[in-house]
């Protein structure tokens, strides 16, 4: 199976997890593009949708699925986004698709987390995946030199030749070379550093159920 494959299995999964009459949270990145496109099916069935980005706000209106603001809603059930690595603990990396800080408010406001992903994904040790981390972007040299005292290398993320810029209007610096032994504790640490908006580690609140695409057929993990 391709790796397109996978994540269509995982998506599909997914769809067993939605909430009948209830608004749904919506990640961002190439998997959750083919959970909305399972959705648009069931779209009847829903209330709406929270986006976690610009883009999937768009990929929701495009299927016809009404797109509400976090403001107004008083309760979700359910987020269901993919992931850019994932341990058996259900911490993960996110952040590849830039969307991490909206994702980060989004999953926060839901009652289940649903990860989606290729097997692939799943890891003893995360850090292989550069950890993103958004920031201001005034900040980014004093931020920069925080990051490399915890050991790992922060490089600037670029698109088109200047600074990608997220939703929010900030930068992100993709740190490789980490090896993540305990990422509750660095997710808090790298949050505290002034500058900082949000680190794509979701450890302190990380997936309840993880649906993991494999040759063998989609593996459920429950956190």
């Amino acid at each position: 199976m391709t790796q397109d494959e996978l994540k269509q299995a995982v998506a599909r999964a997914a769809i067993d997890y939605v909430v009948d009459g209830a608004i749904i949270g919506v990640g961002t990145g190439s998997t959750a593009n083919f959970f909305i496109d399972e959705l648009g099916k069931i779209k009847h069935r829903i209330k709406g949708a929270v986006a976690s980005s610009e883009a999937t706000a768009a990929r929701l209106k495009s299927h016809g699925i009404d797109v509400l603001e976090l403001s107004d809603v008083d309760a979700m059930p359910v987020y269901i986004d993919g992931a850019d690595e994932i341990t058996a603990q259900g911490a993960m990396i996110k952040g590849g698709g830039g969307a991490l800080t909206r994702e980060k408010i989004v999953a926060a406001a839901a009652d289940k987390f649903i990860c989606i992903a290729d097997g692939s994904k799943l890891v003893d040790v995360m850090g292989k995946f550069p950890l993103p981390v958004e920031i201001i972007p005034m900040a980014q040299k004093v931020v920069s030199r925080k990051l490399a005292a915890l050991g790992g290398e922060p490089r600037l993320r670029m698109k088109d030749g200047k600074p990608y810029l997220t939703d929010n209007g900030c930068m992100i610096l993709d740190v490789v070379g980490l090896t993540i032994a305990n990422p509750a504790e660095l997710e808090a640490q790298i949050n505290n550093i002034v500058g900082v908006v949000t680190v794509g580690l979701f450890a302190q609140r990380g997936a309840n159920v993880g649906l993991l695409g494999t040759v063998d057929g989609v593996k459920k993990l429950e956190f």
